[in-house]
């Protein structure tokens, strides 16, 4: 199942991360909310658009496969789930009061999607009580209430928490539109752990504990990342479903005689709870189709330096090594 570039819908937002024409792994981090000429939409941290019923799809999609796969906890306190299910629900409630209602009583908090109509009921520690809905029943039913709440969004999320010791750990993570990474691998390792395996990371993770303090401390923050994809699926789990061919899943091989390319953008949201040790970290997924980007000459130029950019070893993590010299030459 593949979703629809941010071409085909006006409102849609649009990034283009590369304007500097090199291929950078850096923190990277602006000031969330900094105008970046979406309007509204840079101000917000989970963003709604008309692509909203493909991104529910594909999650429904990844969590009847089999739910572990895809969302993972580890020393998710009650306390740590509370703040952040308030956060969400907050948010949603703040940035999109059209589709999302709130009613509290002294033990009771109903959470409605006019999006997907359904109401999620929570006790007063914000744990999920029951769902009730007027379409069919999700499956699996919710797990808690972070699963149910990552269902109403077109984000994935993440939560770091640290202890007393300064040390840091994955604490939870809901990745159903994987880029080539995994929730059961990463869950319960630290930060530098988890980008090991990233290319051109040393410098960033021996700084690995500053930059988890500014997750948590400082105030909330928007990064970028992107790659080159053949296709705009937004499931890519380095494990393929059954019955799929890894080479058919992969999603980066690239034909020269019959071109598809996209730019797929993360837009990544950092909020900080300090006062519980904690961040959520959101991702957001988008395709820019390179046959649109190609047509206007600054853009395209941009992204042929970036790709001539990239080391060896970034090629190979972005999985372009084969491709490179082929994606060049049709951009010329």
């Amino acid at each position: 199942m593949e979703a629809q570039t941010v071409e085909k819908f006006d409102g849609t937002a649009i990034y283009f991360p590369l304007m500097n024409g090199r291929y950078e792994v850096k923190p990277g981090m602006e000031a969330f909310g900094c105008d970046l000429g979406n309007g509204q939409a840079d101000k917000q941290v989970f963003q709604i658009d008309e692509c909203f019923a493909d991104y529910r799809q594909a999650k429904l999609l990844a969590r009847g496969e089999r739910l572990s796969k895809y969302y993972q906890t580890c020393n998710y306190t009650q306390a740590v789930g509370g703040a952040i299910a308030r956060l969400i629900i907050e948010r949603l409630i703040q940035e999109h009061p059209q589709h999302f209602d709130l009613h509290q009583t002294a033990n009771t908090w109903q959470f409605h999607s006019y999006l997907t109509q359904e109401t999620l009921y929570l006790n007063a520690d914000l744990e999920l009580q029951q769902v009730s809905t007027l379409g069919s029943p999700v499956f699996p039913a919710y797990a808690s209430t972070l699963d149910a709440l990552a269902a109403q969004l077109q984000e994935d999320l993440t939560v770091i928490c640290r202890s007393a010791d300064g040390s840091n750990w994955l604490s939870a993570v809901h990745l159903c539109y994987p880029n080539h990474w995994s929730a059961e691998e990463k869950i319960g390792r630290d930060f530098a752990a988890i980008h090991a395996p990233v290319a051109g990371m040393e410098k960033i993770n021996r700084r690995a504990e500053a930059i988890v303090n500014t997750m948590i401390a400082r105030k909330p923050t928007v990064r970028f990342a992107w790659g080159l994809s053949t296709d705009t699926r937004l499931n890519h789990h380095p494990e393929p479903p059954p019955n799929v061919s890894a080479s058919q899943w992969q999603g980066r091989k690239f034909d020269l005689q019959s071109p598809r390319l996209y730019l797929r953008i993360e837009r990544q949201v950092i909020w900080g709870l300090p006062e519980y040790d904690t961040a959520l970290f959101t991702i957001r997924t988008y395709f820019r189709d390179c046959s649109v980007v190609k047509q206007d000459s600054v853009l395209r130029s941009k992204l042929y330096a970036a790709v001539e950019s990239m080391s060896a070893e970034s090629l190979i993590y972005k999985g372009l090594a084969e491709s490179r010299d082929s994606i060049l030459q049709w951009f010329r």
